[in-house]
């Protein structure tokens, strides 16, 4: 049986009609209702807070964030952002609570750094390993998505990302991008060998002290079985004051961490970091 994300984009896919069979079906809603309850399971939020849907689809995730109850945490506050129209227009029709946003996360996470204390991602994510056309690559959007979502998260916030590669290069893929943008990463799986399994990408952006552990990757998974942890940040500390200021490693490292936090950088080029010769 072929999935719909490689044959159609998410847009096309999800028209009207299907945006309306999507929502009204039972079976989808127990599912959809399970996997956001497993991922605020995850994202372990003491306090209501506020936070990012990404591929909100028609609300149903983004319902379910409306009503935990205060001794649980919530109700928390919500944006949703789809690249569908049509389930965006159903989530309207059904009044959601949630903010609405048209568009395509594989451009990128339109919003302003530091601006949402966690993420979500219900079945989403994998649609970015499909490109539409030659000119798009899965690589490219996938590093604009999480590097989007990366200086669109607070410092010490977490994401959850469910999705469901399509094979362990699709996962690869996912969970190299998520890395690569600076984000510390565990990859916990429910239902292993099973045609039920569910992949859950959960990621924090350092620099927090939640629940005492420095927003630590390990901390969040701690004591769950069959998860990898993917950190970047554990490589770098041994390697700590290699890099020679004012070299070249040294100026494109800065910039990285500048374009996560939002800002526009020179592109580097053959001359960064080159010292100019001294003129008489």
């Amino acid at each position: 049986m072929s999935r719909p994300e490689d044959t159609l984009s998410a847009d096309v896919h999800y028209n009207d009609s299907e945006a309306r069979k999507y929502t009204t079906s039972s079976r989808i809603q127990n599912i959809q209702a399970s996997m956001t309850n497993r991922a605020l399971e995850l994202l372990d939020l003491s306090s209501p807070s506020f936070i990012l849907d990404v591929g909100c689809g028609s609300g149903l995730s983004g319902e379910i964030l409306s009503s935990v109850p205060p001794d649980e945490g919530g109700p928390h506050v919500w944006v949703g952002m789809d690249v569908s129209a049509s389930m965006l227009d159903v989530a309207l029709q059904r009044d959601v609570e949630g903010d609405l946003l048209l568009a395509d996360i594989g451009q990128g996470v339109p919003f302003r750094a530091g601006t949402f204390d966690a993420a979500i991602s219900i079945s989403a994510i994998q649609w970015l390993c499909n490109a539409e056309s030659s000119e798009v690559s899965p690589a490219g959007r996938l590093s604009r998505f999480f590097n989007g979502l990366y200086a669109s998260l607070k410092r010490g916030g977490r994401a959850v990302c469910q999705f469901y590669p399509k094979n362990d290069e699709q996962k690869k893929m996912i969970t190299s991008a998520a890395v690569k943008a600076g984000f510390g990463a565990g990859l916990l799986e429910d239902d292993p060998e099973t045609k039920n399994v569910k992949y859950y990408l959960v990621l924090t952006v350092g620099g927090g002290n939640l629940d005492g552990n420095g927003a630590d990757i390990t901390g969040v998974v701690k004591g769950m079985d069959g998860v990898d942890v993917l950190d970047p940040r554990r490589n770098s500390q041994s390697g700590k004051g290699e890099i020679k200021k004012g070299s070249k490693a040294w100026i494109v490292k800065k910039k990285e961490q500048m374009e996560r936090k939002g800002k526009v950088v020179k592109a580097t080029s053959k001359y960064t970091g080159r010292k100019r010769r001294i003129a008489f």
